[in-house]
């Protein structure tokens, strides 16, 4: 993999910007891979009066969600510095877990995916108004705790990899289009692998049939493991709802990023890229410390670096107070 450091100010989100990076809740400050570094907005200075530590951007770049990834709080933005709102979550053991929101574009309307009303409950609420299109009569949601949200390339449907009590990680997923006809879809979300004996700890779309999920070390009963045991990655098909391509990983694993058909990035204790046809690990850089996330609860965890993946390039980027790593893999 090719690695290119990037030098920065004090960085507190991170988020793409084209091919180089910006720092929303720090005047929106830009760093390119040539070394220059400046503030979208020239002129611009301003840090906002909170521990804002994550950013998330619609797709078509008008619209920014600066937020703190265990706390209850986040701010709209729109063109990089017009305040919309403030935006919050329940209180309900947000210090635990990630904060669940994402942005997704339909018919020309942005929304914002995120639980504004209960940690089990998820709802669309249009960016440019604040209408929360979903809040209906007689909303009956499941005891799921959702997080780190996810649409598919084709906007059809948004996954969430959060959990369930007694803490169990598990992949959620909802068609995008049934749940604006009828926002009590939304509380019918399908568990995939719903009698699994392992837990679903991390997954990324492949396309928008097909999402990679992965499967930690934890197990329910070591001999029952019917379809997917721990340790492996497999393919879920989104149309026949089957398990495809089950694989053990040869190595720790537990945070990948989909690269094309046959790689992905993890970044469990260091970037690694591994063939998911096989299961080996074709590359690494154990120099560069990615964290020990593999589930959307990271209370415990100290010291996580800040994540960012590009769809578009399929590049990864880890960035720390005073430097990006920008790692790609060049097949």
């Amino acid at each position: 993999m090719k690695t290119q450091t990037i030098e920065t100010n004090l960085l507190l989100t991170l988020d793409w910007l084209g091919n180089g990076f910006i720092d929303w809740a720090n005047s929106g400050m830009c760093y390119f891979p040539d070394g220059t570094a400046r503030p979208l907005h020239e002129g611009s200075s301003y840090m906002f009066a909170h521990n804002f530590d994550s950013a998330i951007s619609s797709s078509n770049g008008l619209y920014t969600l600066i937020y703190t990834k265990l706390g209850t709080k986040g701010i709209l933005l729109k063109n990089g510095r017009e305040l919309l709102r403030e935006i919050n979550r329940p209180y309900y053991y947000a210090n635990a877990y990630e904060y669940p929101a994402t942005f997704v574009e339909i018919d020309g309307k942005t929304y914002l995916v995120h639980c504004p009303f209960e940690y089990c409950r998820l709802d669309f609420e249009e960016v440019e108004t604040g209408e929360i299109i979903t809040n209906v009569p007689n909303r009956k949601p499941r005891d799921v705790f959702f997080s780190r949200l996810e649409v598919s390339p084709d906007s059809q449907y948004l996954i969430s990899k959060g959990w369930y009590w007694q803490p169990w990680d598990c992949v959620n997923i909802v068609s995008i289009n049934a749940s604006l006809a009828d926002p009590h879809c939304l509380d019918k979300t399908f568990t995939i692998g719903g009698g699994l004996y392992t837990e679903l700890c991390t997954a990324n779309f492949i396309d928008s049939e097909r999402l990679l999920v992965g499967t930690s070390s934890e197990g329910k009963d070591e001999e029952a493991h019917e379809d997917v045991p721990p340790e492996h990655l497999a393919v879920w098909n989104l149309k026949t709802g089957k398990f495809e391509e089950v694989v053990k990983v040869q190595g720790s694993f537990g945070n990948i990023f989909v690269i094309n058909e046959h790689y992905c990035w993890d970044l469990y204790e260091f970037p690694k890229v591994i063939d998911r046809r096989t299961g080996e690990i074709v590359d690494k850089n154990e120099e560069i410390d990615s964290g020990k996330q593999r589930s959307s609860i990271i209370w415990h965890l100290k010291d996580l670096p800040k994540i960012a993946f590009n769809p578009r390039t399929k590049q990864v980027a880890i960035g720390r107070e005073k430097k990006i790593d920008m790692l790609t893999f060049e097949i």
